[in-house]
C-alpha cells in the first residue's frame, strides 16, 4: 500500500544547470527592462525640454534634421 505508483509521473529534481539557465534568462530580461526604462526616461526628458521651449514662445526648438547631400 505504501509503494509509489510505478505509472505515475516522476518528481522533477532541479539541477544546478537548470538554475544557471533560469538565472541567465532572468538576467537578460532584467537588462532589457532596465535598458527600456533608461531609454524611456531619456525620451521623456527630451520631450519635456522641447515642450518647455515651445511654451516660452521660442522658435526652432526641435533639433536640426541633417539632409544627406545629393
Amino acid at each position: 500500500m505504501d509503494e509509489p505508483n510505478a505509472t505515475g509521473p516522476e518528481k522533477y529534481i532541479e539541477t544546478p544547470r537548470d538554475r544557471r539557465v533560469a538565472n541567465i534568462i532572468l538576467l537578460c530580461i532584467l537588462a532589457a527592462v532596465v535598458g527600456g526604462g533608461i531609454w524611456l526616461a531619456n525620451a521623456m526628458l527630451d520631450q519635456r525640454m522641447l515642450d518647455d521651449c515651445l511654451a516660452q514662445g521660442r522658435r526652432n526648438c526641435a533639433p536640426a534634421i541633417d539632409v544627406p547631400a545629393r
